[in-house]
């Protein structure tokens, strides 16, 4: 490696067909509607190991994009994000085929009791050795709120942050503050698997969880809590990654825009948390189509756009920020436009951000070409060197840390990135050119392996203090956290 800040490479996928680009699964050589076989994914996860990925990066929802034109229907002919697999199941058979890539997944906080969750997710870091994290989502689609809370509508924005907070606050318990570090034993001359003595309750008694536990699930053996990734930026959104995120998913389309918005979360993370600098990674959305030439590229984006489905796309944006485009002119400008759906989503389509063209209108034609190609992110097109010259200028610009990269086609994509691009990245000593030998969980491959305790949260995470650790009396541990 050279001088130059190291990029953290993310590939980015959703157990269906498409993804972030609607229509795509009718082009000739997209193999994404194979998303319900097991090969489909043990085939990718050995094609990003081989291309140094840090992590592959599952999105999930729990509802269908029912907002556009009132229905399923646009959702359902385009296949945008429907239908849709469980992403949970499948990390132990890609952990299985690799040896360092990590997966972060989405799960939301009002998909199932907090109890159940924490052991799935302990399992699959377990299973994994520490390759596992959890981004955090509260959900934003009513549809999901229907199904999964009793015919219920979905809560106002802040307040799922706040149900989040208190989930979060459970899980972490059931973690850390339930077993000792060493609770296991295995003492078998004496026939004790697990010392009574180093497992308690949490009793947690709040607004929305009452979870007197123990958990059911040992200490994890790699890194105790899984690494903890946020995707909001709305206040709350930023003020919920400020204080518990190590790593944050960001989709801007300009890197001033960008710049503005992790500044934003890290002098609240600072100011209001205490905590460190370099605490927490940014992560923003790309879609790259790279070729051998300029030209290549740009031809092979004629080719894609021609697939793209315009009702596929105005259905996602629908989801995403709760506005049906039905309702507007095809070159009406989206302007003055509230939601209870993904805030920071409603900002980027409606609202003019730093570095935009002067003279930009967003319309709903625009919104609609748009995400037929590139999804939430903005599109980078060009040859392995003009697409690492555009890399090293967000990152320049930004002080973004990595990106999110997601697929036209697939496996298409992620082959010309890892055969054409990460060589020319390799090359400028933006990524490592081998996995690092003491590198062995996701949390190390994001913040490297120095420190007292790399594979554990830094002290400044409100985590850090709620573990029991090794020697440590009940007694000891209840007076020390305050119960």
């Amino acid at each position: 490696m050279t001088g130059k800040k190291h990029i953290i490479l993310n590939a980015f996928d959703m157990g269906s067909s498409g993804h972030q680009a609607p229509g795509l699964w009718k082009h000739p050589k997209d193999r994404s509607n194979d998303f319900d076989k097991l090969e489909y994914w043990t085939n990718l996860a050995k094609l990003l190991e081989k291309g140094k990925f840090n992590a592959l990066f599952i999105a999930d929802v729990l509802g269908g994009y029912d907002v556009y034109e009132g229905n399923l229907d646009a959702a359902l002919k385009s296949g945008a994000q429907v239908p849709l697999i469980e992403p949970g199941s499948l990390i132990p058979a890609m952990a299985a085929v690799t040896d360092h890539l990590a997966f972060a997944v989405t799960f939301s906080t009002i998909s199932e009791a907090p109890f159940h969750f924490a052991r799935r997710l302990a399992t699959i870091d377990e299973l994994s050795k520490g390759r596992v994290g959890w981004n955090i989502v509260s959900s934003y689609l009513e549809s999901a709120a229907t199904n999964l809370l009793n015919g219920e509508p979905l809560p106002p924005h802040d307040e799922r942050y706040a149900r989040a907070e208190e989930y979060l606050d459970v899980v972490y318990k059931l973690f850390l503050s339930s077993w000792r570090d060493d609770a296991v034993v295995l003492d078998k001359e004496n026939g004790i698997f697990t010392d009574p003595e180093r497992v308690r309750k949490i009793n947690h008694d709040g607004n929305w969880f009452k979870v007197p536990g123990p958990n059911i699930f040992r200490p994890s053996q790699h890194q105790r809590l899984p690494v903890i990734l946020q995707a909001g930026t709305s206040r709350a959104g930023k003020e919920f990654a400020a204080k518990h995120a190590e790593a944050v998913f960001i989709n801007s389309f300009t890197p001033e825009d960008l710049k503005a918005k992790i500044h934003d979360i890290k002098t609240i993370a600072k100011e209001k948390f205490g905590r460190e600098e370099d605490s927490i990674k940014f992560l923003n959305l790309l879609t790259i189509v790279v070729g051998e030439t300029k030209q290549d590229a740009l031809e092979k984006f004629k080719d894609y756009s021609k697939y793209g489905d315009l009702d596929g796309s105005q259905a996602l944006f629908g989801g995403w920020t709760g506005i049906d485009l039905s309702e507007y002119d095809y070159d009406e400008e989206l302007t003055n436009v509230e939601s209870n759906a993904i805030r920071a989503a409603v900002n980027n389509w409606t609202k003019r951000s730093p570095g935009d063209p002067p003279n930009l209108k967003k319309t709903r034609r625009y919104v609609a070409e748009k995400i037929t190609v590139g999804g939430l992110g903005p599109v980078i097109i060009g040859d392995a060197q003009s697409v690492a010259d555009e890399l090293e200028r967000w990152v320049e610009i930004s002080g973004v840390d990595g990106f999110n990269l997601t697929y036209t086609i697939s496996p298409g994509s992620f082959e010309d990135i890892v055969e054409l691009l990460v060589p020319e990245l390799q090359k400028r000593g933006l990524v490592w050119d081998d996995y690092p030998d003491d590198v062995s969980t996701y949390r190390e491959s994001l913040f490297g392996t120095k420190g007292p305790d790399p594979k554990f949260v830094r002290p400044s995470h409100p985590a850090y203090k709620l573990r029991w650790k090794e020697g440590e009396s009940k007694e000891d541990f209840e007076r020390r956290i305050n119960i």
